[in-house]
């Protein structure tokens, strides 16, 4: 389809043409935005080349948000958290420099990993979710899951002949988030599919996990103690460890919304 050209169009017309245009080349933030950008460069008395400027600007800043919005609901989050949303003076076990830190993805681009060890409703999931979807509007490809389920699924994948794909389509992503490590026993054989998980990835793509049990209570989880020892040593080599702590602030805060009403009768 080709739109024939024309001069001296009427608004009516120019609009129309605009939005004929704009359809045609899939530009619906041009479409949507052009009429408010015009008026505001009549207003602001813009050149030629400011106004296309704008126009073109509105339209990457629409298409990285979506581009953004795509990669983290492929990351599979199971709710939304945000850095911005965590309370550090609740969890001083926490550093916030750190966490900014993080936030850059330096350690993603070195293809480093990042452990989260900490007792329930200390935040290492919510850090976990947090930073995965930080990765994501910054252009990585992150998964999350939980360690259960993977191996759950490697196992189906296994039974199914279809194992090195499942791990081929794990070793892909830049970011790997594996949270609830260490909350229940894996048998010998689903910790073995996770090591290959982690192996495929080593030294070439991040992994990130959280998990209730210190390093040294994983033997509760991978039975096996070398099996256990290697997995360690995959999680943990040039990467960051945070231990978050014990008292849980999440019961801390509910705590303290139950007291208030009694104090105050």
């Amino acid at each position: 389809m080709t739109l024939p050209r024309q001069r001296n169009l009427t608004e009516q017309a120019a609009t129309t043409a605009i939005d004929t245009a704009c359809r045609l080349l899939r530009l619906p933030s041009i479409r949507n935005e052009f009429a408010d950008i015009a008026d505001r460069a009549v207003k602001d008395q813009m050149t030629y080349r400011g106004f296309l400027a704008e126009l073109l600007m509105a339209e990457c800043d629409d298409r990285g948000r979506r581009r953004s919005e795509r990669r983290i609901k492929a990351a599979g989050f199971p709710r939304d958290k945000s850095l911005r949303a965590f309370d550090f003076d609740a969890n001083p076990n926490i550093d916030p420099a750190v966490i900014n830190t993080l936030a850059s993805c330096e350690w993603i681009k070195k293809s480093q990993p990042l452990c989260l060890i900490g007792d329930s409703g200390t935040g290492k999931s919510h850090m976990l979710i947090a930073l995965g979807t930080e990765a994501a509007m910054q252009g990585y490809r992150v998964r999350y899951t939980l360690a259960t389920k993977l191996v759950n699924e490697l196992v189906e994948a296994a039974d199914e002949k279809q194992l090195n794909k499942t791990i081929a389509r794990y070793g892909r992503v830049d970011l790997l988030c594996i949270d609830e490590l260490g909350y229940m026993e894996l048998d010998r054989h689903g910790a073995e599919l996770l090591f290959q998980v982690l192996t495929e990835r080593e030294e070439k793509n991040s992994v990130a996990i959280a998990s209730n049990e210190s390093f040294g209570g994983w033997t509760k989880t991978f039975t096996d103690p070398r099996l256990c020892a290697a997995i360690v040593d995959r999680l943990t080599f040039n990467g960051t460890i945070i231990e978050t702590g014990t008292d849980s602030y999440r019961l801390a805060s509910t705590r303290a919304r139950t007291e208030a009403p009694a104090k105050a009768g």
